[in-house]
């Protein structure tokens, strides 16, 4: 059991919200994952600038990577160093930082991830801060892997992209020796990467978002709620028992998912929106 929230926001007076609604939004479902929890956040000037690269990375302060990335600026949220800098950062940091990971990449996103209490994690983070125009969040009850940092959701394992999940996928360790085979890493024993590894290997064999997760139907056995986000899509899809909560709200104004009701009646117009349970199997993109 673990809780998930997004929000896709479609009128720009709503972006300086972003942080403060996504707070909300994840304090309603800490019962559901009170061990960890991440967020994604999209447009942040802060932590991702216009026209700068950005990394989110585990296993280092913001003073290693500024001395050892020349050029950079650091920002610290909790166990996570954002950084960014003009160029290409992503290849830069294997030969800088070899002991650091990379939990998210892009133009226009950052991770931040940790452990402990999610409530006290999103004020480690400065979430209620954040402006931008969407957000992706989740909240851990381990199952398949340890309670730590790199262990905890979003994964974002490709440029601009994140996957957040509610679930277990039941054929993960033979799907990852065969994406291994390809010759694509993991960073943890967590079966939600691989769920992540594979829509990102899919993209860049050239498939587009909503085939990507068809595929992953068609070769992920187990349950499962999948939110997954891109610079530019933000996308629901669950089993083909759809036993795993999942609720979307849309307004002209946003588009929001959550595990639970609760996680929604935080947001402006609620009492307006179209709420609805997605289809099993059927996948769900709003397009930026």
């Amino acid at each position: 059991m673990c809780g998930i929230v997004g929000l896709h926001l479609r009128e720009p007076s709503l972006e300086p919200r972003l942080g403060e609604l996504l707070t909300a939004m994840l304090g309603q479902v800490v019962e559901r994952g009170p061990d960890s929890a991440g967020v994604a956040v999209y447009g942040d000037p802060r932590l991702s600038p216009p026209g700068r690269t950005v990394v989110s990375l585990l296993g280092v302060t913001p003073a290693e990577a500024e001395a050892t990335l020349p050029g950079t600026v650091a920002v610290a949220a909790d166990a996570t160093t954002v950084v960014h800098a003009d160029g290409d950062l992503l290849a830069a940091v294997p030969a800088a930082l070899p002991h650091a990971t990379v939990i998210g990449s892009g133009t226009d996103m950052a991770v931040l991830k940790g452990t402990g209490n999610p409530v006290e994690l999103a004020d480690a983070f400065g979430l209620a801060a954040v402006t931008g125009w969407q957000g992706v969040g989740h909240t851990r009850m381990a199952t398949e892997s340890a309670v730590t940092p790199e262990g905890a959701h979003p994964f974002s394992v490709g440029p601009g992209q994140c996957l957040v999940h509610n679930g277990s996928f039941a054929n993960h360790a033979t799907i990852r020796r065969e994406l291994r085979a390809q010759g694509v890493r993991f960073d943890s024993e967590n079966d939600s990467e691989v769920g992540a590894r594979f829509i990102a290997h899919q993209l860049e064999q050239g498939a587009g978002l909503e085939k990507a997760l068809r595929l992953l139907c068609e070769r992920f056995d187990g349950f499962y709620t999948l939110l997954v986000s891109t610079s530019d899509s933000f996308a629901v899809v669950r089993d083909a028992i759809a036993c795993k909560p999942a609720l979307v709200a849309e307004t002209p104004e946003w588009v929001a998912m959550a595990s639970e009701y609760r996680a929604l009646d935080v947001l402006p117009g609620i009492e307006n929106a179209h709420i609805f349970e997605p289809e099993p199997e059927e996948v769900y993109i709003w397009r930026r």
